[in-house]
């Protein structure tokens, strides 16, 4: 199988997922008045907002995997192999870190300077960038070994917390208990959404998985492959669920088969379990990147890949529009929501999801084409 193909399936998982993240940045933006905590109230939330909700726990995982996947074909490509990448992962991972604090925090709040500021997926993204950019140096069973132990042990860690104050408060906020940062001397305190230490997990694993996508590599056995960890990390998750012992919070069944379901996939992401890690890494490798490889000159693909090709454009790009849709409903229509504008079902949200992705098409395809045609413009590629 040509390598080309290869990468569309990549492309079309990235943008599958990237799809998944603009319905749930739309429910965080005109269905903000039924939030949901983590993980959620199973007895308590509308079905229909369960699942997209739990459709859109897809979105980091897979993301970040393909992040440490994408990093290794990028090594091969390159005649420093992994010193380029460790310097190209390095780089990027700082910019990604330095764009979330300042234009991707200012989509969110449009406040300047800003009170509070929310580290979440664009900086854990760039800090597993910046550990891979260490970690691409250690054998590969070595890296496999480090990863599984980031993402099934990490749990082990759940009861340790330090205290405001305390000379650990900060660096475990950062890396496993998420909560509020307050810096000395300045009326601004950090958010960290998204706790770093299981995450350099998932994205090491990503980048022990690149020689299976290696030119040359044989596409039958990589199919075998991402079917057996696929199914195997599904099988996981069925498992500990059932035993109930470890991975996640306890589940409760419900007084419905629906309402039980509900209560069996309900996982925690902040920081992500090891079955919310299972389940959703075990969905993206199967039924997925697997299908999606298997289905590759399927003409609804490439649309997919379009989105794929520019995500952090993308990124950028309809957090900004949200924004300013937000803005412009809530001069016309008021604050239908108590102290908010929104949506009053979530057909509604999906709807617009739907017309936001036809509507932000071409402007993606655009730079997604710009990037593919003018590789010597250096900084389009950290877009």
């Amino acid at each position: 199988m040509p390598a080309r193909a290869r990468l569309l399936s990549i492309d079309a998982l990235r943008g599958l997922v990237i799809l998944f993240m603009l319905l749930d940045h739309v429910r965080e933006t005109f269905y903000l008045h039924h939030q949901v905590p983590d993980p959620m109230v199973a007895a308590e939330t509308p079905p229909e907002l369960f699942f997209s909700r739990l459709l859109a726990h897809l979105c980091a995982p897979v993301f970040v995997f393909l992040t440490g996947l994408s990093a290794f074909l990028y090594a091969a490509k390159q005649p420093g192999g992994r010193a380029a990448a460790s310097s190209f992962l390095w780089k990027r991972g700082l910019f990604l870190v330095l764009l979330e604090v300042t234009v991707i925090n200012f989509a969110w709040t449009f406040q300047f300077p800003p009170a509070k500021v929310f580290l979440q997926v664009i900086w854990i993204i760039g800090l597993s960038m910046l550990a891979l950019a260490a970690l691409v140096w250690l054998p590969r069973k070595v890296l496999i070994v480090l990863g599984i132990v980031l993402v099934a042990g990490h749990n082990l860690l759940d009861g340790l917390h330090f205290p405001v104050g305390h000379a650990l408060h900060v660096p475990w906020a950062i890396l496993h208990d998420r909560g509020w940062i307050e810096l000395p001397g300045a009326a601004l305190k950090l958010r960290t959404s998204y706790p770093l230490l299981p995450w350099i997990g998932v994205i090491a694993l990503g980048y022990a998985a690149g020689p299976w996508f290696a030119a040359g590599a044989d596409a039958a056995q990589r199919q075998r492959r991402l079917l057996g960890w696929g199914a195997g990390l599904l099988a996981g998750f069925v498992l500990l669920r059932l035993l109930d012992v470890y991975g996640d919070k306890p589940w409760t069944a419900g007084d419905t088969a629906l309402a039980s379901w509900m209560g069996f996939l309900n996982i925690t992401k902040y920081p992500p379990s090891l079955l919310f890690v299972a389940l959703t890494l075990g969905v993206g490798l199967l039924l997925l990147l697997r299908a999606f490889e298997r289905r590759q000159g399927a003409a609804w693909l490439a649309p997919l890949a379009v989105f794929g090709a520019a995500p952090m454009f993308f990124y950028v790009l309809h957090l900004y529009v949200l924004k300013f849709l937000y803005l412009g409903a809530e001069a016309a229509w008021g604050r239908n929501q108590g102290a908010l504008f929104g949506f009053d079902a979530m057909w509604m949200v999906w709807a617009a999801a739907a017309v936001l992705a036809v509507a932000l098409y071409p402007a993606v395809r655009a730079f997604a084409g710009l990037k593919a045609r003018r590789r010597d413009i250096a900084w389009l590629k950290y877009l």
